[in-house]
């Protein structure tokens, strides 16, 4: 096999930083938690911003949301931006990506056109002939459904015919509606789940790049355990909801935050005035639940999550079995946290606690990356582009703004990030965030607003006590404030360095 470093990309979708069994003893996770072992887990990851589009599009650009362009859902990764995956192209690596992609949205427009979209999303033959590069992807095979909603089609749905599940659309929702037609079970067999599928053709491309001694980036690109809350049997009675711990908010902590967590709480909260662009936002409605409900929710959350494990154990027994462990840096992640109780919350949201921006992050390279480490060096999503290319030993362009973190990978320095900064721009005028964090504070900044969020992450991990308006903390603000403007002027992106004084 080629001496080359192979790149091998696993994220999983909104993933709770906490759901790893070697963190949390209710949650079964036993090919995670090997990988951790056999690396280091970076205990302190973030994204740079809570949702997938963005996220998405940053871990390939290297780019900040606000630099990229591709600032929220319903927009879309401009193909002229650089990624990643051309400069492993043009260093003779096969690239590829099997699961979800998400640059871009499930509606288009004639300026903005989308591959996407429907009805492209769910026309076969278009799929089964598509055979150009896609965002630095050489080899392509996607799906875009989260669970059974109506958006399946694409690769996945035809190797579900290759398998002989001709019936495929009975287990999703009908296109002409988003009506839940499942609930909590899903009646798609093990075999036909698109996690079996991901892990099955990602297993594929890596016999193939042995066979022909070919260096890869390969990301393997889950769907789980994003919402709905649905798994097939028998994962979905895996977890007993009675035993689970589900979090509940804490009386009073909303007080001092800023109105849009506050209105959560309520039962029919009016977010009309943060509406500006008409489109709708995620979190932004009531969050009041049923404690029983939910905690059987989070029953099928871990569930999702233990069947994930099961299909990235795969993998991972297959690159251990073809030899290629050692020669191949393996990184895993999630694009964003998720809340199931969290704070009295649900889901996602602009709501930037350690629930939704902090993610899992494991990397493992036998002989090269320390084992059963566990880190606090600050990691960013953003940070990966730069950090492969440097592994594989090839020049990062100077226009990604990440930080190169091979160096702390490879053991060779405790830290490269003394903050990161959290970007959120889900409404153009009221919901542009922006959350800078370092090794103890979080400081959390509104557009417009003179409302926001400060936390002592040392003496208040769970987030509680909002020190924004505090009077003892003003100097603590001011003192974060400019360490944000200061962070903001360092990002800018410098696509070339300066080569003459004139």
């Amino acid at each position: 096999m080629s001496e080359r470093t192979n790149i091998l990309l696993i994220t999983s979708d909104q993933q709770h930083w906490h759901t790893m069994g070697l963190l949390n003893p209710e949650i079964k996770t036993p090919n995670l938690d090997r990988l951790a072992k056999q690396g280091t887990m970076f205990t302190r990851g973030y994204c740079p911003n809570p949702t997938c589009t963005p996220t998405r599009a940053s871990i390939v650009t290297g780019k900040y949301p606000s630099q990229h362009g591709a600032y929220s859902l319903g927009t879309k990764l401009m193909e002229s931006e650089h990624t990643v995956g051309e400069d492993f192209m043009a260093a003779g690596y096969r690239t590829a990506l099997v699961g979800k992609a998400h640059f871009q949205p499930l509606k288009g427009t004639e300026e903005f056109p989308s591959l996407e979209a429907y009805p492209k999303l769910q026309d076969l033959d278009f799929w089964r002939n598509y055979k150009e590069p896609f965002y630095g992807f050489e080899h392509i095979e996607l799906a875009r459904n989260h669970t059974d909603e109506a958006h399946v089609g694409q690769h996945y749905a035809i190797w579900l015919e290759e398998k002989g599940c001709t019936n495929w659309r009975d287990y999703y929702r009908p296109p002409t509606g988003n009506n839940n037609t499942q609930k909590r079970t899903w009646e798609i067999p093990e075999e036909y789940h698109y996690g079996t599928w991901i892990a099955e053709r990602s297993c594929a491309l890596l016999e193939q790049y042995k066979e022909n001694d070919e260096p890869f980036f390969l990301w393997s690109s889950f769907f789980d355990p994003h919402p709905g809350y649905l798994v097939p049997r028998p994962w979905d009675t895996m977890y007993d909801p009675e035993s689970l711990t589900v979090a509940q908010v804490t009386p009073g902590e909303h007080d001092k935050n800023p109105p849009h967590f506050q209105l959560t709480q309520t039962e029919k909260p009016d977010f009309s005035p943060w509406k500006s662009s008409g489109q709708g936002l995620h979190g932004l409605q009531s969050h009041l639940h049923d404690k029983d409900e939910l905690a059987k929710d989070v029953a099928i959350y871990y569930g999702m999550v233990s069947l994930m494990d099961k299909q990235i154990g795969e993998i991972m027994d297959k690159l251990d079995a073809l030899g290629m462990a050692e020669n191949t840096l393996v990184v895993f992640s999630s694009d964003h946290g998720h809340f199931y109780g969290q704070h009295g919350l649900k889901a996602k949201g602009a709501f930037h606690y350690e629930d939704m921006v902090k993610v899992p992050f494991v990397v493992r390279q036998p002989g090269k990356v320390a084992a059963g480490k566990e880190s606090t060096s600050l990691q960013s999503l953003v940070d990966l582009a730069p950090s492969f290319l440097s592994a594989a030993d090839i020049a990062v362009p100077h226009g990604m703004t990440g930080e190169d973190q091979s160096p702390v990978w490879y053991g060779e320095q405790e830290t490269v990030r003394d903050h990161v900064i959290v970007e959120n721009h889900h409404d153009p005028l009221t919901l542009h965030v922006k959350t800078y964090v370092n090794e103890r504070y979080k400081l959390t900044v509104y557009y417009g607003q003179d409302y926001g969020e400060l936390f002592d992450l040392q003496d208040d991990p769970g987030e509680v006590n909002n020190l924004w308006n505090d009077a003892e903390s003003r100097d603590l603000k001011m003192e974060l404030t400019r360490k944000l403007l200061h962070a903001e002027m360092y990002k800018e992106s410098l696509p070339m360095p300066r080569v003459n004084g004139a």
